[in-house]
């Protein structure tokens, strides 16, 4: 499984690139995706996703 950023949602504000343990998170057109190829939803390394548990705004990391 892997989680997905809405682009009309995303504020760009980076907090959630630097908290994900696989480097999934990258700069896009303005704003920020998730790769689905190397997105592990933190399993093995974390309780919750931790781009989840940092962003600020609502359904902004969803799952795919």
């Amino acid at each position: 499984m892997a989680l997905q950023i809405v682009r009309d949602v995303c504020t760009a504000c980076g907090d959630c690139e630097p908290v994900c343990p696989t480097n999934s998170i990258v700069p896009f057109k303005g704003v920020y995706k998730i790769d689905p190829e190397t997105c592990t939803e933190c399993e093995g390394d974390f309780d919750v996703p931790q781009c989840l548990d940092v962003c600020m705004e609502d359904d902004c990391i969803i799952p795919v």
